[in-house]
């Protein structure tokens, strides 16, 4: 078995597993998630620091605390290395701190044999957005689980939305990983994600652009593929960085979402 090992522990989130199992398990508890609620099989999750994020990524992870789901596929962006569609794992498990994960080669294997992603480990090394999702699934399971990396590069929302359609299957809980607006002012990203936050409640991929969200074209294929399944979207948290460093003049934007499983409405095939 070869794993990759995390690249951004200690950076952040802590590299101390008591530390990290701590600082999460904080982080779930102080969000009451609902006791009943419709089938949530996606999610939409930031990726910064857990000092600025975690707390809304919690809203989403709450909700998922002892899930039977034994299958995650995590999307996101690559932030360092630039490719077009998408890419999965080579490795067969992840570390953190609180140990390793399993890849679901199975599903790797699916992926690359369609032609749908291609399997390299070198644009997800050093990549955060999907790894500091790891330690909130190690905390909320509920037994042993299986994940699905996937890094989705330049693609339009049907190739992306085809891969995670794919990729998900049934039993499968779906997470993107994406901040949103980056950089500006606390009045300006209130407004620009504000016009995010309707584009996703509207399932409508085509008004994200870009310097929307960093993950924006994993948004997109979640939203195409939302929308052909039916789904339903919600949002669960709104903040952005000012929250943890006070620091107003230059802020990135984060929200967490919940997508709930409405068959019926989906589309006939």
């Amino acid at each position: 078995m070869t794993a990759r090992a995390p690249a951004v522990a200690g950076r952040f989130y802590p590299a101390e597993s008591g530390a990290l199992a701590d600082l999460v398990d904080r982080l779930l508890d102080s969000v009451a998630a609902p006791a009943v609620r419709a089938p949530e099989v996606a999610f939409v999750v930031p990726h910064a620091g857990y000092r600025y994020s975690g707390a809304t990524a919690a809203h989403a992870y709450a909700r998922l605390r002892g899930a039977e789901a034994t299958r995650f596929v995590i999307a996101g962006p690559a932030h360092r290395v630039p490719f077009r569609g998408c890419v999965v794992p080579a490795a067969s498990a992840w570390a953190t701190p609180l140990g390793e994960v399993p890849v679901d080669v199975a599903g790797v294997a699916a992926l690359v044999s369609a032609g749908l992603a291609v399997a390299d480990d070198a644009p997800l090394a050093a990549e955060h957005a999907l790894e500091v999702q790891v330690p909130f699934l190690q905390r909320i399971a509920s037994g042993p689980f299986s994940i699905l990396p996937v890094a989705v590069g330049l693609s339009t929302v049907d190739e992306s939305a085809a891969v995670l359609a794919a990729a998900t299957g049934p039993g499968a809980v779906l997470l993107c990983s994406t901040d949103l607006s980056h950089y500006q002012d606390e009045e300006t990203a209130a407004r620009q994600d504000a016009g995010t936050v309707r584009s996703v409640l509207d399932l409508a991929p085509a008004r994200i652009a870009a310097t929307d969200a960093c993950g924006a074209f994993a948004l997109r294929g979640l939203l195409g593929y939302a929308r052909g399944a039916g789904l339903r979207p919600a949002l669960l948290d709104r903040s952005t960085s000012a929250a943890a460093s006070g620091d107003t003049g230059r802020v990135v934007g984060y929200a967490s979402f919940a997508f709930t499983a409405h068959p019926a409405d989906a589309p006939a095939t």
